[in-house]
């Protein structure tokens, strides 16, 4: 009878898992704002529980985060998106000019140095499709609010999501203890005790991806962005700005951004030599700071995730579920991965 039971409850828990499965697919359209909230009570959870340790009550130290935050949001916003926006702007009056510098300096050399066909590479199709289409790209944001405000519907909805993510954050981020602890409480008391250690294996991995890369991506952003405008490149912090997010996979905003910026670097300057020599420079330091001091302080040395399960699980997240699978990507790629070593390990005795 105990053994029947066991295969009951088993095969019970897994249907719920299903079950669940399906209700985030069904549910993906409104789950955005919850996820995002989700995500920020998370964050925010290891800063939360340092000021209740100074002697702060829960909520009261939920306060001070969501300052904090806010005093941040501001801050980026109101100076790096029109240092942004001036970078974007520039990139689109120049991108005509390097694409005419391509045509007549560097396809030459390729085929000179390298036996290039120059017919491999269209450039003519390419400007006059940039030529075509630049324009109405830049104005994608001020589209986009003209379309939603077409819709009272439309734009409600979109405003009340947006008002939705602090309020679901605070609540979650002031209750965290006690929504894992009614969570723990649903399983089966046989459960419990594999499921918590289960769950404080799988919190390691995905804060060292949502905590400590997101701070290793920060300060590679602003270590490239400033590196290169020192240098004088004119695209520099754009270039660093892409750097920093492509560095959620490994040695990728290395590649994208030194690629980046060689190329910004030979178009602007006429003497290029020394400008490109510095800009590899700039990003040779940031791999040794990345790897010395960056990874080991905000990373340490917590379980990771394979360069190619990141890139498969972010691009996987967004096929299936759109922006809410990007935010549950990461997560649920550390959970399988944990979930799978214990298997494994179970399996092979």
């Amino acid at each position: 009878m105990n053994d029947a039971m066991r295969i009951y409850r088993s095969g019970l828990g897994l249907a719920l898992l299903v079950l669940a499965g399906f209700l985030i697919y069904w549910l993906r359209p409104i789950l955005t704002p919850f996820l995002a909230g989700a995500l920020l009570a998370y964050l925010g959870d290891p800063l939360t529980r340092r000021l209740q340790r100074l002697g702060l009550n829960r909520t009261l130290a939920v306060s001070f985060v969501f300052l904090g935050l806010t005093a941040l949001t501001a801050a980026v916003v109101l100076m790096f998106i029109p240092l942004i926006g001036r970078q974007i702007n520039m990139l689109q009056s120049q991108l005509p000019a390097m694409l005419e510098w391509a045509q007549s300096q560097a396809i030459p050399w390729l085929e000179q140095t390298l036996g290039v066909d120059p017919a491999t590479f269209d450039l003519a199709a390419l400007r006059t499709a940039i030529s075509e289409h630049w324009q109405s790209t830049g104005n994608v944001a001020a589209e986009v609010i003209q379309r939603l405000t077409r819709s009272g519907l439309a734009l409600a909805g979109a405003l009340a999501s947006l008002a939705l993510v602090p309020v679901v954050a605070f609540y979650l981020l002031r209750d965290w203890d006690r929504v894992l602890a009614a969570a723990l409480d649903t399983l089966p008391p046989a459960w419990r005790e594999t499921v918590a250690r289960l769950a404080r294996e799988c919190d390691e991995v995905v804060g060292a991806f949502l905590r400590g890369q997101l701070l290793v991506m920060i300060s590679l952003g602003i270590f490239y962005g400033l590196g290169l405008w020192l240098v004088g490149v004119q695209l520099g912090l754009l270039i660093g700005l892409l750097s920093g997010l492509a560095a959620v996979v490994p040695y990728l905003g290395f590649i994208v951004g030194i690629a980046a910026a060689s190329v910004a670097t030979l178009f602007q300057f006429n003497e290029w030599l020394i400008p490109l020599l510095l800009v590899w420079v700039v990003y040779g330091a940031g791999q040794v700071l990345e790897s010395a001091v960056f990874t080991p302080l905000f990373v340490g040395d917590r379980i990771g995730l394979h360069p190619v399960v990141v890139i498969f699980a972010v691009l996987a997240g967004g096929q299936l579920f759109g922006f809410a699978g990007v935010l549950l990507a990461l997560p649920v790629a550390a959970v399988i991965a944990v979930l799978l070593r214990h298997a494994h390990a179970f399996v092979t005795g």
